[in-house]
């Protein structure tokens, strides 16, 4: 080998010998951050406006029960009584049917404004939106309910559906302007799915306004494309009431039914076995349901 390509040749290794010398000073090489795709948009169903769509485990349940106004008890931890399949756990100041109002108008909202983002709303506007007055004893009154929405912890399962956590996830409000912000936990749509959820008539619902037991009985019977009957007994549990003996719950009954009735058509009865029947005519919505429930009954 001549003596100029030996000398290259040696010039070139050593290149080599400090490049690796240098690269061990500094350390071993930093690959670029590739930034992680971001998480799925949870959405609620797009619900039409004179409807307000609410979970099921909510409305087959004593969350929102049909009590009087007044004090509250505040629950630990409580197993409320739901029907077969759904568990219902809350934690937080009891809640009642005018409490169910806000949290249905809070849940509409939240259909546009985004689960997880923050939903700006002026408070004369919501109390409008919920049939209310929009004086200052109004104005207290929504603070008061948003505070027990936001303190309110619950545990929901129905079926192969579960959330946990609050029912309002954040609220803050600005007195001098009279706007509130909330924020609805995204994971709240994993209650809804494509049968977990009932669309609450709402003229309906505001018609029965101040009538806390004919308010649950229509949310109750929402969720049921054709209802089967009910012992009175199973009601006044389900239903939360605090009315104590049986007989003074089936005379509350039936006037809250009558109530029902009144607003929607629906007719009711109840038998000698003291079972209630309710006959009414399914929704669009739940009528494809039947239809999609007869189509996949197993073939006898």
């Amino acid at each position: 080998m001549a003596e100029t390509e030996h000398k290259s040749l040696l010039d070139l290794i050593a290149k080599v010998e400090n490049a690796k010398a240098g690269q061990k000073a500094r350390g071993p090489v930093e690959l670029p951050v590739v930034p992680a795709a971001p998480p799925k948009s949870l959405q609620l169903p797009l619900w039409p406006e004179p409807v307000r769509g609410v979970p099921n485990s909510v409305l087959r349940s004593a969350l929102f029960g049909a009590i009087k106004r007044g004090k509250r008890a505040y629950q630990d931890a409580v197993k409320k009584a739901s029907v077969d399949g759904v568990t219902v756990v809350h934690s937080g100041p009891q809640l009642d049917q005018a409490d169910l109002d806000v949290w249905e108008q809070c849940l509409h909202l939240a259909r546009t404004g985004g689960l997880g983002l923050e939903i700006r709303f002026t408070a004369h506007g919501f109390l409008k939106a919920i049939g209310r007055g929009t004086g200052k004893s109004q104005h207290e009154w929504l603070k008061t309910v948003l505070r027990r929405l936001m303190t309110s912890l619950v545990e929901l399962e129905d079926g192969k559906k579960a959330y946990a956590g609050q029912l309002v996830h954040h609220w803050a409000r600005d007195d001098e302007t009279g706007h509130h912000c909330i924020e609805i936990n995204p994971k709240i749509a994993s209650m809804y799915g494509n049968d977990g959820w009932t669309q609450i008539e709402w003229q309906q619902r505001q018609t029965l306004k101040k009538h806390p037991l004919a308010q649950w009985l229509h949310g109750f019977y929402s969720t049921h494309a054709t209802p089967y009957p009910y012992k009175v007994e199973t009601l006044h549990q389900l239903c939360g009431s605090e009315a104590e003996r049986l007989d003074h719950y089936r005379e509350k009954l039936r006037k809250a039914l009558d109530e029902v009735s009144d607003a929607t058509g629906w007719a009711w009865e109840i038998d000698d076995a003291d079972l209630v029947h309710i006959r009414k005519t399914a929704t669009g919505s739940q009528a494809r349901h039947i239809i999609r429930r007869r189509i996949n009954a197993p073939k006898s």
